[in-house]
């Protein structure tokens, strides 16, 4: 028999049994559709979040009170740290002559911007900063200054407004030169940044920045503790950078030696590494439900298998009594197992990526297909396929012609 035709064959029989092909393949489905769901909530969220934690420069990390990633409560020990104050980064700048640049910020959340045409809804983040934080969290300004030491010295009422707030209210008017009030403070916008696009699903234009000199003016000098950015001159001295930072910063908090630091590091891959070894987890345990699912999945592909050998032994015995060799019977019964297989997989892959899109979206992540998932799904598919197929194709193949032409 030639190849297409023990195809066609094996085809045939799969579609003169539709009920039993279906209830076959739904282990399969199963299993496919936990893996591709799963791996594609979780390829939206990283591609998310190491989207979103590109904000800081090339080279950057950041200094702050408290863990950049938070899961749970917080011990004791973390909540009591004492805030990172404006004289800590003075001290750190003058001593750190390692690093390229080490600016200040400080944040305040939720606030509405007003002019004299629009207001913001009251969720326009505020952020006092030195000139050096601009380029350190790779904020560019397209129109417009930038924040010099001019301002921070002066206690300067001005400000660059992020985009979104930018276009909220100053939609049909030139920006520079306008006033707008927060809280009661007056402000006179000296820039607009460049769009920054999205992180985690959130605008990450939709803030403000104004001298920190400024801003601790209007709600207290101590009121929140202040974040440091550290530029290094290079990625070979990057490490460096850091290993100095955290001595120093011992030195000036009076971290006892021995003592756990009262205050943690952060950069882009620091973060992006935490969330893949969190995400791991979760896709070992979508691998261990859909490996238990696809065993599963597999002894029942055999088990109909066996089944289906034993009601066509007479076919068998007359396409052997007609010249079909054991090779041509082998290779029908693998080619069923893997067809069933292939289709289950191929309704769990699509199930899986439109499932686990809509899920994602939920989550404010976009969109993405898991090549290496779907790849490994079919590889899987094929497998199982060939595993549990190989028994009941053998025990069709070396069914003994006459013995098969006389069974009832």
């Amino acid at each position: 028999m030639r190849f297409w035709e023990t195809v066609k064959v094996a085809l045939s029989s799969l579609k003169a049994n539709k009920l039993r092909s279906l209830l076959t393949v739904l282990g399969i489905v199963i299993g496919i559709f936990s893996i591709i769901s799963i791996s594609t909530v979780i390829s939206m969220l990283q591609n998310s979040i190491e989207e979103g934690l590109s904000a800081l420069g090339k080279n950057t990390f950041q200094i702050q009170k408290f863990p950049a990633m938070r899961f749970g409560r917080l011990s004791d020990k973390i909540r009591n740290r004492k805030n990172i104050t404006i004289e800590d980064y003075y001290r750190l700048k003058k001593l750190l002559v390692e690093a390229k640049s080490v600016g200040a910020e400080q944040w305040q959340f939720g606030k509405m911007i007003k002019s004299k045409y629009e207001s913001t809804n009251p969720n326009v983040q505020i952020t006092g900063v030195t000139p050096e934080a601009l380029p350190n969290n790779q904020w560019i300004v397209t129109d417009g200054r930038s924040i010099n030491n001019n301002d921070l010295l002066r206690y300067k009422r001005v400000c660059i407004l992020g985009a979104d707030v930018s276009k909220k209210i100053f939609k049909f008017i030139y920006p520079i030169g306008q006033e707008i009030k927060i809280d009661g403070l007056r402000l006179k916008i000296i820039g607009v940044f460049e769009p920054q696009g999205q992180a985690f699903g959130q605008s990450r234009d939709n803030f403000i920045a104004i001298p920190l000199t400024t801003f601790q003016n209007k709600y207290g000098k101590y009121s929140r503790s202040v974040n440091i950015t550290v530029m290094a001159y290079s990625a070979q001295t990057y490490n460096d950078t850091i290993e100095t930072a955290i001595g120093y910063m011992r030195t000036i908090r009076k971290v006892p030696a021995g003592e756990d630091n009262d205050f943690d590091i952060f950069s882009n891959e620091s973060l992006i590494m935490q969330v893949g070894n969190i995400t791991q987890y979760i896709e070992l345990g979508a691998i261990i439900v859909a490996f238990i699912a696809l065993l599963a999945a597999g002894i029942g592909i055999m088990n109909i298998m066996l089944v289906s050998v034993t009601e066509r032994t007479r076919e068998i015995g007359i396409r052997k009594a007609i010249g079909a060799k054991k090779r041509n019977i082998l290779f029908q019964f693998l080619i069923e197992a893997i067809t069933l297989c292939q289709f289950g997989g191929l309704i769990g892959i699509v199930l899986g990526v439109s499932v686990g899109n809509l899920a994602g979206s939920f989550l404010n992540a976009q969109p993405t297909l898991p090549m290496d998932w779907i790849i490994i799904g079919v590889s899987l598919c094929v497998l199982i396929g060939i595993t549990f197929g190989t028994y009941p194709a053998y025990k069709a193949a070396n069914l003994d012609p006459i013995e098969a032409l006389r069974y009832e």
